[in-house]
This record gives structure tokens, C-alpha cells and sequence, in this order.
């Protein structure tokens, strides 16, 4: 758990600040059945406030058998490699606040992160 804080700290995720007035923070949890990460309760989104606005663009299936192919072809060297942690690159258009993970150091009432 502390490997996953780590390095949304270092690659500057969020600020921990006061939660401001009107805001409504989302919540998150450790989940452990499938992987060990820090999730935000994306379920607790409002299907009327930018619900459709939230996507994770990935690469289809059609464009890694393209890559693959053409690595045959050219014979290039393939590797594999595992993630521990993938960032998506994105600039935030709105504020977001998350509420501390359960077990972290709450440094003051109300304080959450902000991304």
C-alpha cells in the first residue's frame, strides 16, 4: 500500500488541502481480491453531472495485433514488461477531491486530496 501512495505522490497526483465549502469529496478504498491498488468510488458519481465525461482511452486489440504484426514482419525485438503503477496524461478542467484513504495520517479534519 505504501508502494501505490509513493508514486502518486511522486508523480504530484494530488495536494492534500482543506475541503472547501460546497464541495462533495469522492470517496475512496483499498481493494485487495483483484490487485492491490487505491481506487476512487467512481459509482458514487451522478449520472445528470458530467457522468459521460469520464473515459480511460487504452489501445484497441486491432492496434496491438498491428504492432505485433509489423514487428514480425520487420523482425523488431518485442519485450515484455511489467507495470506496477500507469499513469493516464490528461489536464484536469475542473477540481476533484478525494477523501484520504482509510489508515493514512489525516493531517486535520476535513482534508482531502485534491488532483
Amino acid at each position: 500500500m505504501q508502494e501505490e501512495v509513493d508514486a502518486l505522490e511522486t508523480n504530484a497526483t494530488w495536494v492534500v488541502v482543506s475541503l472547501p465549502l460546497g464541495k462533495v469529496p469522492i470517496g475512496c478504498k483499498w481493494v485487495y481480491k483483484v490487485k492491490l491498488n487505491l481506487v476512487t468510488k467512481g459509482y458514487s458519481q451522478h449520472e445528470w453531472i458530467n457522468y459521460v465525461d469520464t473515459f480511460s482511452p487504452m489501445a484497441k486489440l486491432v492496434t496491438v495485433r498491428l504492432v505485433l504484426a509489423l514487428a514480425t514482419v520487420f523482425h523488431w525485438p518485442l519485450f515484455q514488461m511489467d507495470m506496477h503503477n500507469a499513469f493516464l496524461e490528461g489536464d484536469l478542467l475542473e477540481e476533484f477531491y478525494v477523501t484520504l484513504p482509510e489508515g493514512s495520517c489525516s493531517q486535520g479534519e476535513n482534508m482531502v486530496y485534491k488532483l
